[in-house]
């Protein structure tokens, strides 16, 4: 009896792994390609940043109600709902044959992704309830993980060198099969008989106004910031915060429950969430770019950079867990975000360099991959640790949430203040000879990865003066960004550290439904 139980919960523990390996391959393999996709789909500049969104708020739209539908009709049923979906939108995203059919399948990816993560997750903690099998099965899980986040570019950068960008999404298919098979043997049905009402109202608001905001910040500056459409979708964001903060404050059991803010540790960790999302992870969208347009490496090269990038942050765990220990978490998070400052600092610093090149640029990359491995794991941590425990699980969904929408937004700032940067370059250097509309449309090219489009969008004559040109525009809207993630995350540093710094009130009521 004991032997078939222990199979069936290495089956468990195979098939939930595996399933957190298609989730970190499918965050970190995309961005690689994106370059590849603006050549060969083609693709927009827009378009390449709504490819990545849409993933990203996808996930965060499901995180709350999966949960909930998996405590009600059975989390096996829904990861295996979940993983099948997500089979078919790689599917269809490997098949694509336009940029926005490719936008909705990866929405669809994203969606299916977030089922199968936190469904993953809960199924682990029924199959492993307590003891020194939870926290092994739990370490295994968070490896395999790290590995799909980390190996993903370049495992990106190869499949694109030897093969086409398709695969990078069809490679999913026999991932997929090869975790039905034990999820069907060794998975226990599990359910919540205390399960809640679904939180509809606040899933819907909170969704809709992210959505918004990200429209508005991706859309805003062509059709002009002071434009009907621009303002009417920045009031319809700031409607939806607004329904979703009242939707919070009036459901018997909302999924975010804002009284937990008055806890000190909770929302300083909660800044550390969303600081990573501001400056680390969304410049991983971007960093391709830089690589293949700027620098002028291939796609494998480009892989291998970013592989330095993320390899860091597999490794440093642990010793933020000791750190943590020893000098608790309330400094580790700022020191580690401080570091990830640095490190975009250093990164900015190696791209001016007389010759720039991966040697110059890879100690900001592994100095900002260490800030994060010193950050993500305490983060975790003291969000669902601040909390009472019948509270943990909806912590987690807080902390995954923040990352998740700070996430998407900040891919729209950082391509916002990308093609500000290059714009600027472009009308100083050609500003009197060509329209304003067409100046914009070939930055957006340049922004993307396409240094030639300057002379073909812009009409000027092909010669070394207009790839010198939009070489130049380019290198200056990365110098931007660096800057904006080294001061964002720096500023939430901060501020993280000011909260953890506050003396908790004598007297803390945290409603528990």
């Amino acid at each position: 009896m004991a032997t078939t139980r222990a199979s069936h919960d290495t089956a468990a523990l195979t098939a939930v792994s595996l399933s957190s390996l298609m989730f970190g391959l499918e965050i970190s393999s995309v961005p690689v390609i994106l370059p590849t996709l603006e050549r060969q789909l083609p693709a927009d500049f827009a378009q390449m940043q709504w490819i990545m969104n849409a993933y990203t708020l996808a996930c965060t739209s499901v995180l709350m109600a999966v949960g909930t539908l998996g405590d009600r009709y059975g989390r096996k049923r829904i990861f295996v709902a979940g993983l099948l979906l997500f089979g078919l939108a790689s599917l269809v995203c490997g098949l694509a044959d336009s940029a926005w059919t490719l936008v909705a399948a990866r929405f669809l990816q994203g969606a299916s992704g977030g089922a199968i993560l936190i469904c993953g997750t809960a199924i682990l903690s029924h199959q492993f309830p307590a003891g020194r099998e939870r926290a092994r099965a739990f370490a295994v899980w968070g490896v395999v993980f790290g590995v799909g986040l980390g190996f993903g570019p370049i495992i990106g950068g190869a499949i694109v060198a030897v093969s086409s960008w398709r695969w990078v999404f069809l490679v999913q298919l026999p991932l997929m099969a090869a975790t039905l098979l034990p999820l069907l043997a060794g998975v226990r049905e599990s359910r919540d008989s205390r399960a809640r009402k679904l939180d509809g109202l606040g899933i819907v608001s909170l969704s809709l106004a992210v959505f918004g905001l990200v429209f508005c910040i991706t859309q805003a500056p062509g059709l002009g910031l002071a434009s009907p459409a621009a303002l009417g979708m920045a009031a319809f964001a700031i409607a939806g915060f607004a329904a979703f903060a009242w939707a919070e404050k009036t459901h018997p059991h909302p999924m975010f429950d804002f009284s937990v803010f008055r806890l000190r540790d909770f929302s300083g960790a909660m800044v550390g969430a969303a600081a990573m999302n501001v400056s680390f992870w969304p410049f991983i969208v971007f960093l391709p770019i830089y690589l293949q347009g700027v620098l002028g490496y291939g796609v494998f090269a480009a892989g291998a950079c970013l592989f330095a990038y993320t390899l860091p942050a597999l490794v440093m765990p642990p010793v933020a867990e000791r750190l943590s220990l020893r000098y608790r978490a309330g400094r580790v998070i700022p020191a580690g975000l401080g570091v990830i400052g640095a490190g975009f600092l250093l990164m900015r610093a190696g791209g001016s360099a007389a010759h720039a090149g991966w040697a110059t640029l890879l100690p900001g990359l592994l100095l900002a991959g260490i800030g994060l491995g010193l950050t993500n794991t305490p983060v975790t941590n003291t969000t669902t640790g601040a909390v009472p425990g019948d509270r943990a699980g909806m912590a987690s969904g807080m902390d995954m949430s923040a990352r998740f929408i700070s996430l998407s937004i900040n891919i729209a700032i950082m391509g916002f203040i990308l093609l500000a940067g290059v714009h600027s370059s472009l009308r100083d250097a050609f500003g009197g000879q060509v329209g304003a509309e067409r100046l914009r449309a070939a930055a957006e090219k340049v922004a993307a990865g396409d240094p030639s489009a300057l002379e073909r969008g812009a009409g000027l004559p092909p010669g070394p003066a207009a790839a010198d040109a939009a070489h130049a525009a380019l290198a200056q809207g990365f110098d931007w960004l660096m800057l904006y993630a080294a001061l964002g995350v720096w500023l939430l540093a901060a501020l993280s550290l000011g909260i953890f710094r506050q003396r908790e009130p004598r007297e803390l009521n945290v409603s528990v439904p």
